[in-house]
């Protein structure tokens, strides 16, 4: 496929292939592109965002709309894309597909709402005669910097909000995933939204990313992706706007009283679903002494039906992770914990990018597995004695994006609320939830910002205070 830069579709004189991680096999071809694109595309995007700021909140909207209806009928075409550049089984891709359209509706219905607020100003001393209220206008051009994980859905989560508020859109796609964004820009398009006013540029992160961030003109940074790279971005961003979704090793609490059946049900699929390769994926079990035994068998039960291979076949549950490199090094952090003690349960076979569904007992801290974000198919369970205990477990970490707990127990569940630092909590759940008109965000090294369609365009616009003077 072609990029879209400067408002029109273009090729490179460098390349990148898109491989199927499965086989490694050749999708598709894309563009190099680099630096002096994201100049040639930000030239444009500048009068794209004068277009997208003239134009009705009501227009938008319409525009988004027929996008979504576009994406509902080619959602196989979307799902198998997805499938095939980013190795997740074509069940859940047709999940994601269904899902981006939702995104994409839901942003165009808060585009009609998106207001200010009254302020009280006569509240004040010396706000007599005088009339507040605020306006929400659009950054003017945001960059949307998506990993690969969620090709097309986290996109979406960043496209839709940003149309919905005026701006124009610069899309930086994975180099791993990025025909689900490039298809995308073409149904924008085909939708009616204003050539000026998206750009999708691919090629190399770093080169690609600095240009993006060194950019005056850019006013609005969207990135999704490792504590490492966000902090990278925060850096070089100086005053721009940013929204950080970034990394988790999120903790799943399972109380002596909790519903065993539902919670290893949940964290069979919570572990393991795209390959562990969900920043909500439960990882650290914090599991009650009190149900040690029970719990690790029933789960293994769970997990050992959990069959891998190509991800385009039905019978598949579990496909490739998006890299061999990634599958190395799942394979090298539970070869590692194992040697420091723990035990392993199943698992701890690697077949090229395919890594088998892996639970590893008896882990502590101080292990990687524990400590960093594995972002592959393995959890590991660790235990405790009380729920002070385990929330002193959970909190035990530089991440705070998600967290579960199963309890029947209502303080216990309030407690676990009040007291877990992160930006969202499940009781009698995993970790790995998520609607998408929710705001989304985490504390600590998780990131800043939130998404969901009516929380992003916030995030993407600016207000303005007025105040009218009258006259008595």
């Amino acid at each position: 496929m072609k990029m879209f830069c400067a408002g029109h579709w273009q090729e490179s004189s460098k390349t990148i292939d898109v491989i199927n991680p499965f086989d490694q096999s050749v999708i598709d071809t894309i563009p190099q592109g680099s630096g002096d694109d994201v100049l040639k595309a930000v030239s444009v995007l500048e009068q794209g965002a004068r277009i997208m700021k003239s134009m009705t909140a009501y227009d938008r909207s319409l525009i988004l709309q027929k996008a979504s209806e576009l994406m509902l009928e080619r959602k196989d075409d979307f799902a198998r894309t997805i499938s095939l550049e980013e190795g997740k089984v074509l069940a859940e891709s047709q999940v994601e597909a269904t899902r981006s359209a939702e995104v994409i509706r839901l942003s165009g219905e808060e585009a009609r709402r998106m207001t200010g607020e009254m302020i009280p100003l006569e509240g004040n001393a010396g706000g007599q005669n005088k009339l507040g209220f605020t306006l929400r206008i659009p950054c003017g051009i945001v960059a949307a910097i998506t990993p690969f994980n969620f090709p097309l859905n986290l996109v979406c989560h960043k496209v839709g909000p940003a149309i919905a508020a005026g701006n124009a859109i610069l899309i930086k796609p994975a180099s791993d995933t990025p025909l689900s964004a490039l298809k995308l820009t073409e149904l924008l398009l085909e939708a009616g939204l204003p050539k000026e006013a998206i750009a999708c540029v691919t090629g190399p992160g770093g080169e690609i990313g600095r240009a993006i961030c060194t950019d005056s003109r850019i006013r609005k940074i969207s990135f999704t992706g490792s504590y490492e790279v966000g902090t990278k971005i925060c850096e070089m961003a100086g005053l721009k706007k940013v929204t950080m979704e970034l990394g988790s090793n999120s903790p799943v609490i399972i109380m002596d009283d909790a519903d065993l059946e539902k919670a290893a049900t949940a964290v069979s699929m919570a572990g393991y679903a795209n390959a562990g390769q969900v920043c909500i994926s439960a990882q650290r079990i914090l599991t009650s002494s009190a149900i040690k035994s029970d719990f690790v068998d029933l789960l293994k039960s769970k997990v050992d039906v959990l069959h891998t291979g190509n991800q385009l076949e039905e019978t598949t549950k579990i496909g490739p992770m998006v890299r061999e490199t990634d599958a190395t090094r799942v394979e090298q952090w539970v070869n590692e914990a194992v040697s420091q003690g723990a035990r392993l349960v199943t698992g701890g076979t690697r077949q090229g990018a395919i890594y088998a569904p892996t639970i590893l007992d008896n882990t502590n801290p101080e292990m990687q597995v524990e400590k960093d974000e594995i972002f592959g198919p393995a959890v590991a369970l660790s235990y405790f004695d009380d729920i002070e205990h385990a929330i002193q477990m959970a909190n035990n970490t530089t991440y705070g994006l998600s967290a579960g707990i199963f309890t029947q127990d209502l303080d216990r569940a309030m407690k676990f609320a009040r007291e877990v630092e992160s930006g969202n909590l499940h009781i009698n759940w995993s970790s790995q939830w998520r609607a998408d008109a929710m705001p989304y965000g985490g504390l600590k090294h998780s990131g800043t910002g939130k998404e969901g369609p009516k929380y992003a365009i916030q995030e993407m616009s600016e207000e303005k205070m007025v105040v009218m003077h009258l006259t008595n």
